[in-house]
């Protein structure tokens, strides 16, 4: 089976696919893809540079992740340019990830599901992990030393809460639950899904 799992930031879904990991998932993690590909040397960065100029690189010649996301808040067409350039490439290690791990159950981590559209035709299953505005902001604010008014400007990027739960095959509403509960939840879904008891 593929399941794609996707929430907002500060949801709480790089927890929960950690726990679908530990119950036998393989995990691909699209973001992570996307830090490879634009770390210095990476396959993306020629393109950047082209399109964005040196002052997105850091020194080591990496992406710039912070002057990036500035940028991409800044101007209307940023964030179509840049993912113009990194969602082919992502596209590509996704699927040699995926071929690579044929046999198991596989988790697809994107922050971007619903916006992206594709996805839905590429897994047989939806994941969302939702949380309050509130609880977004208190998460991404501790653990990241963001302002209140960046962490807003994020969640405004991203696909509106009901529109993420409308496209989900399930949904956990990760606000209030304590780890262990957390876990109780994925591990339910887990036996549900794939047909047999979690380990």
């Amino acid at each position: 089976m593929r399941i794609g799992l996707t929430g907002g930031i500060g949801s709480g879904k790089s927890t929960v696919a950690a726990m679908l990991s530990d119950l036998g998932a393989t995990l691909i993690d699209t973001d992570a893809i996307s830090r490879a590909i634009t770390l210095p040397r990476g396959p993306a960065i020629p393109a950047i540079q082209a399109a964005f100029g040196a002052n997105v690189l850091d020194a080591a010649g990496g992406l710039d992740r912070a002057r990036m996301r500035d940028i991409v808040f800044a101007q209307a067409d940023a964030k179509r340019r840049l993912e113009a350039i990194l969602h082919p490439l992502i596209g590509i290690e996704t699927e040699r990830q995926a071929t690579a791990a044929a046999g198991t159950t596989l988790v697809f981590d994107v922050p971007l599901l619903v916006e992206s559209k594709r996805w839905r035709r590429i897994v047989d299953r939806v994941l969302v992990v939702d949380a309050s505005e509130a609880t977004q902001l208190t998460r991404v604010m501790a653990r990241s030393g963001w302002a209140p008014d960046a962490v807003r400007a994020v969640i405004a990027q991203q696909a509106p809460r009901r529109e993420r739960r409308a496209a989900a095959d399930a949904v956990v509403f990760n606000d209030g639950l304590s780890l262990e509960a957390l876990a109780g939840e994925v591990r339910s879904l887990w036996t549900h899904w794939i047909g047999h008891s979690a380990p």
